[in-house]
């Protein structure tokens, strides 16, 4: 009987200790699959940080970078003010020339256009001096006119104050040939230039060609070949 006893005893234990082996067999496998999620999960977590971390420092790199250009770029203006603003000594004194060469060619421009205009100013009244000067005879000679017509009574009279004021016309021609003023041609018959002529009519005339001048109705002249008035007349056919 001890020894069934013993034998039963043996079995239950050893019964007993596969229950714990087998116990101690499924606690560790549990065990160990959430040690594994957790890992899982704190590797994630660690993987997301470092991302940020990494993004965050690649912002702040960049932000430096930039900074770092701009700081470059105004040390660059810096310098090129600088250089503007201290030339060297050889440099100054050229500016200093040029600006000394520059203000005498200025005063001496200034000067030579207030003496040209001055010149200018005298040569026009020389001018319209000596031209007056040569009509005052003229005018003389029309005053005395008028003057002999007013005591005129008689066609004897009539007739001296006509011859007075034919002298008077030829003597005003001989004046504007002498300063250079001629009359420009425009007698019946003659082509019509509209260069020289102004036409202020037109008419039908059988004796006259075609673009001929029938009538001076104004005479016109000229300096030279500059034209100080046209001629008015009319122009036939």
């Amino acid at each position: 009987m001890r020894k069934i006893n013993k034998k039963r005893e043996r079995i239950n234990k050893m019964s007993n200790d596969e229950e714990l082996i087998f116990g101690a067999d499924e606690e560790p496998v549990n065990n160990e699959a959430d040690n594994s999620s957790v890992e899982d999960a704190a590797a994630s977590d660690k993987a997301s940080a470092e991302a940020e971390e990494n993004k965050a420092e690649e912002a702040e790199e960049s932000e430096e970078e930039e900074a770092k250009a701009e700081k470059a770029k105004a040390e660059a203006d810096d310098d090129d003010e600088d250089e503007e603003d201290e030339l060297p000594a050889d440099n100054a004194e050229a500016v200093s020339d040029l600006e000394a060469r520059y203000m005498s060619l200025y005063a001496e421009y200034d000067n030579y256009r207030k003496r040209t205009q001055k010149e200018k100013d005298n040569l026009y009244a020389d001018a319209v001096a000596s031209v007056t000067k040569e009509f005052l005879t003229l005018i003389d000679n029309l005053d005395r006119a008028t003057e002999g017509a007013k005591k005129s009574a008689d066609e004897n009279s009539l007739d001296k104050v006509i011859q007075g004021m034919e002298l008077v016309g030829r003597q005003a021609q001989d004046t504007l040939k002498k300063i250079g003023v001629e009359e420009i041609p425009a007698e019946r018959g003659t082509k019509f230039d509209p260069n020289l002529h102004d036409a202020m009519m037109h008419v039908d005339d059988e004796e006259l060609g075609e673009q001929e001048i029938a009538m001076v109705f104004a005479k016109g002249y000229k300096y030279k070949d500059r034209v100080i008035r046209h001629a008015q007349v009319q122009v036939a056919n």
